[in-house]
């Protein structure tokens, strides 16, 4: 049981959580759940998963303040369940550094694509090393050095870095980017990179407001290069 990949399932809903639990079990997951935001901290500190399923809308402390607090001390990677009319909550939850959504009502089977293909970005062990400028990265190792100080970035972050860093100054469309972290062809929409894209600013760049970097190409997507 100890070595069985660990998910923290977060909902008020009582047949949600039975839902998604049973189907990650069958699925070969340990499970663990919450009903509120305050339990999921609690959870989170002492069985540290290995990802989380949070829903934005809980009583009391919301999903959006526990992805933010989760975010403060450690990168397990967050899937958010959401409202089908909250976007602002969704684009929101990404910035805090959450990994990917999926709105509800969903399919068990859709949620567990997503799992999957989350925790693939992190268990993958290529060993290509990349230096764009100041920039290098070590796949294998699964670390970003930024002009000689280590980048924190999540999983998600890590990969869209990586696959960019492969063709220095290529331009990747968003459709290209949100295809290569997924792993699988999911619309999270387009919104959802431009979100991961500003986190990576904040981790790179000397002043993300003005990017040397990860540059914007208006109306295509972006590309990285030697600032």
């Amino acid at each position: 049981m100890s070595g069985m990949t660990h998910v923290l399932v977060v909902d008020d809903e009582p047949a949600i959580v039975e839902i998604v639990r049973d189907y990650l079990a069958d699925a070969g997951y340990r499970v663990s759940t919450a009903r509120s935001g305050d339990e999921a901290l609690r959870q989170v500190r002492s069985i540290i998963p290995d990802l989380v399923v949070l829903d934005l809308g809980l009583p009391g402390v919301d999903g959006l303040d526990v992805a933010r607090e989760i975010r403060r001390t450690s990168p397990v990677p967050i899937i958010m369940l959401t409202a089908r009319s909250d976007e602002a909550d969704r684009v929101a939850g990404l910035e805090l550094g959450a990994d990917d959504y999926v709105v509800k009502p969903f399919s068990p089977r859709e949620l567990l694509a997503r799992v999957r293909a989350v925790l693939r970005r992190g268990q993958s062990e290529p060993s290509a090393h990349h230096s764009v400028g100041d920039l290098a990265i070590n796949e294998a190792e699964r670390v970003v050095v930024v002009a000689g100080a280590v980048a924190d970035l999540t999983a998600t972050e890590f990969d869209l870095l990586a696959y960019m860093a492969g063709s220095p100054g290529r331009v990747f469309t968003r459709a290209q980017l949100l295809e290569t972290i997924h792993g699988v062809m999911i619309d999270s929409g387009e919104r959802a990179i431009d979100a991961h894209i500003k986190n990576l600013r904040r981790k790179i760049e000397d002043d993300p407001h003005r990017p040397r970097r990860l540059l914007t190409v208006h109306g295509v997507g972006y590309r990285l290069v030697a600032p």
